[in-house]
C-alpha cells in the first residue's frame, strides 16, 4: 500500500532508486515524495535500508538505478546543487573529538560560506537552545552521547538548512536529550523546515511525524499518515477487557466469534479482532453469564508498534 497526497510540494522525489551491493540489494526500486514542510518517517527493522536510502540521498554513496531529486536537483547530475541546503545528524557522532564544542559549529558554518557576525549569532543562540552553554570550551571526546547528539544538531542547524535529514536521532539517549531534540525539531518544523526522520521509535514517529513510511527487505511496504496507517490494519484491532476479579477462562475468549487471537498481561486481556464492536459485545455478555465483572471495556485502534509488526511479521496481507 503506497499513498502519496494528491497535492502536495514535493521537496524529494524519489522514483525507482535502487543501490546494490556484491552480496545483495540493499535498496530496491523504492519510489516516495516528501512535502515540503513535512516530518516524513522512514521506519524499518535493522538493515531494511533506511540508512543505505540516506546516504544515497545525501551524496555519501551513489544509487545503482533509478533517480532522486532534492528541492528539484538530481542527486547524480546536480549533486553539488542537490546538497546545498541540506543537512544531516548521522546515527553515529561524526563530530571533530579534538576541537571544542564552539568550534565545531564555527567550522561548520565556515564550510557552509555562513558570514561570520551571522554564525556567531547563531552559533550562541543554538548553544543556548540546545543547553550547551556551559560545555561551550569543552572538546568534544568530554561530551556524553547526549551531549555529543545536541552538538550535532546545532552544527547541522547553524547551516540554516532546508531540508534536515536525521538518522535515528533519539537512539540510546538519555530521556531528556531525546525529548529535547524531539522539541527543537518540532519547533522547526512549525518554521518550515522539513525533516527526513529515521527512527526505530515508534511511538517518536507517531507523535511527530506527518506520515510515515515502512520499508522492509529494500521494499516500501506502506506509505500513509499514522493513523491512516493504524485505522487500514484491520487484523491488529482489539478489544481489551479487565476484570474486578476471576476471568473468564481463556478457552471462552478465544472461542468468541470474531476472535483471532488472544493475548493476556495478568489482569489485562486483548482480543485481537476485525469487528471489535461484535466481539466487545459478546464479551460483556459471556461476562454476565458466568457471574463475573468486568472493570473495564473498550475497544483499540493499533499502535503504530502494531502496524509497523503488521507490515514486517505479516507482509501486510489480511
Amino acid at each position: 500500500m503506497i499513498e502519496e497526497p494528491a497535492e502536495m510540494e514535493s521537496v524529494i522525489k524519489v522514483s525507482g532508486l535502487s543501490r546494490l551491493f556484491e552480496d545483495f540489494t540493499a535498496v530496491d526500486n523504492i519510489d516516495f515524495q516528501v512535502a515540503k514542510g513535512e516530518i516524513f518517517g522512514f521506519l524499518g527493522p535493522n538493515g531494511a535500508g533506511k540508512t543505505t536510502t540516506i546516504r544515497m540521498l545525501t551524496g555519501v554513496i551513489e544509487p545503482t538505478s533509478g533517480f532522486a531529486t532534492i528541492q528539484g536537483h538530481d542527486i547524480k547530475k546536480e549533486s553539488i546543487l542537490s546538497r546545498e541546503h541540506i543537512a544531516v545528524v548521522p546515527e553515529q557522532a561524526n563530530v571533530y573529538l579534538d576541537l571544542s564544542v564552539w568550534r565545531n559549529i564555527m567550522l561548520m558554518a565556515e564550510l557552509y560560506g555562513i558570514p561570520r557576525a551571522r554564525r556567531i549569532k547563531e552559533g550562541e543562540r543554538l548553544l543556548e537552545t540546545l543547553g550547551l552553554l556551559n560545555k561551550r570550551n569543552s572538546k568534544a571526546r568530554e561530551l556524553s552521547k547526549g551531549l555529543k547528539q545536541r552538538l550535532m544538531l546545532c552544527a547541522a542547524l547553524v547551516t540554516d538548512p532546508e531540508v534536515l535529514f536525521l538518522d535515528e536521532p533519539t537512539s540510546g539517549l538519555d530521556v531528556q536529550s531525546a525529548r529535547l531534540i524531539r522539541k527543537i525539531v518540532m519547533e522547526l518544523n512549525a518554521a518550515g523546515l522539513t525533516v527526513f526522520l529515521t527512527t526505530h521509535n515508534m511511538v517518536e514517529a507517531g507523535d511527530i511525524c506527518s506520515r510515515v513510511a515502512i520499508i522492509n527487505n529494500g521494499r516500501i511496504a506502506a506509505i500513509d499518515t499514522p493513523e491512516k496507517l493504524r485505522s487500514m490494519t484491520s487484523k491488529r484491532h482489539y478489544v481489551e477487557a479487565v476484570f474486578k476479579d476471576l476471568a473468564p477462562p481463556l478457552e471462552k475468549l478465544k472461542s468468541l466469534p470474531g476472535v483471532i487471537r488472544l493475548e493476556s498481561d495478568q489482569r489485562i486481556f486483548r482480543l485481537y479482532t476485525t469487528t471489535p464492536g461484535s466481539v466487545a459485545t459478546s464479551l460483556a455478555i459471556l461476562t454476565a453469564e458466568l457471574g463475573l465483572e468486568l472493570d473495564q471495556l473498550k475497544t483499540q485502534k493499533p499502535s503504530l508498534e502494531d502496524v509497523f509488526l503488521y507490515y514486517i511479521e505479516d507482509g501486510g496481507s489480511e
